[in-house]
């Protein structure tokens, strides 16, 4: 901490003037008290904590007087802020097989349970967007720090048909160029573009976190729309959801037939399509494919508490700066503190007549 106008502390000078004027006046009044004859009846009528009732108001006023000139010599510090607001898109896989109740009451309900514990655990400064994707990918909610929209937005989720795993990374591209200018929005015709965001090597603090339970059979190949996740230094965190058991029967609530189930916007232009049949396997070869070429992350998750779990470690880059902030109104606040509460000890114990 530094000051910028030090001059001011030479008024600290008056505090013990202050002070010794203080202890002269008391010993003044001392010559004018009545005189005992023992002291042991004056230790009986005067009440143990007199002396703190006496003295107490005249220490709080010392304690604000230093305060106050501590903020007339404007003090400086450095303190740590947000550079920028960060922004995390949950990818959520809503295809029929989320219906699973290998996981109780089933995939999907498991999954909401631990994006809602996810959402509870980010600061302020943490806007979350919504993506869902089953046989195409959709934007359920844009990047917000408002916990009633996010909860609204991950208990609306219902399952359809299919999973379209590449329209759901560029999807989440996509959210995140409506939020951060530096994101370059994905295009089919611009597909072959590189819009490097950071130099090589760094990355943005937002981040794509992807969740699924299954292999992609609809959309973009998911390996092309994660490069162009690379291409925009967006690092792409993948979950393999899904127990070893892939013949449990479907079921749990939210288990219906969606508008999801049209698939027009997967596959097409540069990108092809991801093609094949209905498998309720995980691919967990791409989903780590994925995380590796991105600086992302591959997790497992069989139960409900190894996804709370994954979702406890995943990491959230908030990027900060130093920035020199004068803090007088922090020593003037405490100032004005303590002198209300030497006049609210003063009246309460020594009222005006």
């Amino acid at each position: 901490m530094t000051l910028q106008w030090p001059g001011f502390l030479l008024l600290l000078a008056f505090v013990p003037v202050l002070i010794a004027v203080y202890v002269w006046a008391l010993r003044r009044r001392k010559k004018f008290a009545v005189r005992y004859s023992s002291l042991s009846l004056l230790r009986d009528l005067v009440p143990r904590q007199s002396w703190i009732r006496q003295h107490l108001p005249f220490a709080l006023f010392m304690l604000a007087l230093i305060s106050l000139i501590g903020a007339l010599s404007r003090p400086v510090a450095k303190v740590t802020i947000p550079s920028g607001q960060t922004a995390v898109v949950l990818a959520i896989d809503v295809s029929l097989s989320m219906c699973s109740t290998d996981i109780l009451p089933n995939r999907l309900e498991a999954a909401k349970e631990a994006a809602i514990s996810f959402i509870d655990r980010q600061d302020p400064e943490i806007q979350i967007g919504i993506v869902a994707f089953a046989g195409f990918a959709v934007q359920v909610q844009a990047p917000t720090n408002d916990r009633e929209l996010l909860y609204d937005a991950v208990e609306s989720l219902v399952t359809a048909r299919r999973t379209a795993i590449g329209s759901a990374i560029l999807e989440a591209i996509n959210v995140l160029s409506e939020f951060d200018s530096q994101v370059a929005p994905f295009s089919f015709q611009d597909a072959t573009s590189s819009p490097r965001a950071m130099p090589e090597g760094e990355y943005l603090q937002h981040t794509i976190v992807l969740l699924t339970d299954g292999v992609a059979n609809a959309g973009p190949f998911p390996i092309d729309a994660a490069q162009q996740a690379v291409d925009r230094a967006i690092r792409v965190y993948t979950i393999g959801f899904g127990t070893a058991n892939p013949n449990s029967p479907f079921g749990g609530p939210n288990c219906t037939d969606s508008i999801f189930s049209g698939g027009q916007f997967g596959g097409g232009g540069q990108f092809g399509g991801g093609g094949g049949g209905f498998n309720r396997g995980i691919d967990e070869e791409t989903l780590q494919e994925i995380a590796d070429m991105s600086g992302g992350i591959y997790y497992a998750a069989t139960s409900a508490n190894e996804l709370q779990e994954v979702f406890q470690q995943l990491p959230v880059y908030l990027i900060t700066r130093e920035e020199i902030m004068e803090v007088s109104v922090f020593f003037a606040a405490l100032g004005a503190a303590f002198v209300a509460l030497a006049m609210l000890f003063s009246l309460r114990w020594h009222p005006l007549p």
